[in-house]
Formats: structure tokens, sequence, C-alpha cells
């Protein structure tokens, strides 16, 4: 399989990762087709304008070096964005950040926008928003 330097790159040093204890958000999502398994855990804060960002995000995955390298990625695309911005987030985004995946992986980065957007839908609930 035919991975770029930036998905190993991510894959063998992956930023974030880890887990936040009493985090304000937890996504947890899963593909049982490939296994592979991702929990998103964010930290929110309000900024000076009184906007919800995402000041402190990490991720746990069990799953192929696409998956941790996705996982990786979305924690730093989202990471200082407000929750509306970081909602729009998509797995295309994480796809040209790492310079493409093959296409038998492209769901791997599909797994890290749900997580995200998981982690953000429970941190609404959790507040009532």
């Amino acid at each position: 399989m035919d991975y770029t330097e930036k998905v190993l790159e991510y894959f063998r040093n992956p930023r974030n990762m880890g887990r936040i204890e009493n985090a304000d958000g937890i996504g947890k999502v899963g593909n049982p087709v490939c296994g592979d398994v991702m929990w998103i855990y964010i930290k929110v804060r309000k900024n000076e304008k009184g906007e919800e960002i995402i000041e402190d995000i990490k991720f746990e995955t069990f799953g192929c070096a696409a998956a941790i390298a996705t996982s990786s990625v979305v924690t730093e695309l989202a990471k200082g964005k407000t929750l509306s911005e970081a909602e729009k987030i998509s797995n295309k985004d994480v796809v040209e950040f790492l310079g493409g995946l093959p296409p038998i992986k492209k769901h791997c980065s599909l797994l890290a926008e749900e997580g995200l957007k998981a982690a953000i839908n429970d941190y609404r609930k959790k507040n009532k928003k």
C-alpha cells in the first residue's frame, strides 16, 4: 500500500495523542468492517468574543496507519477553532492535508471527521446547546 510521506510522518509521530481527563466532549466512532475505533476528546472554552473554541483536543485510535494519521490531522486542524469552524472540517480537508490516501483507506478520513463531530455533539448535549 502506498502512503504519502505525510501520512507516514503523522503515523510515526502523531500529534495530540492521548486522553483528556474530564473532557467537555467525547466522540467515539468505529468502522466494524475494518475494525478501526477512534475516540476524540475536546476541552472547550470561550474566547475574548465569547465564542466557544476548542482549547485542547486529543485522540485515541486503534487502527491502521491511515486511521492514526487522519485522527492526528483532524485534531491539528480543529485545535483553536470555534465549534462551528471545527464542524466544517471534512474528510476531504484531511485527505488534502495528507496529500492523498489510497482509495481503500478513504473511510479512515471519514471516521476522523465523524469523531470530531461526535465530540462536538456530545459537548452540546451536555451543555444543552
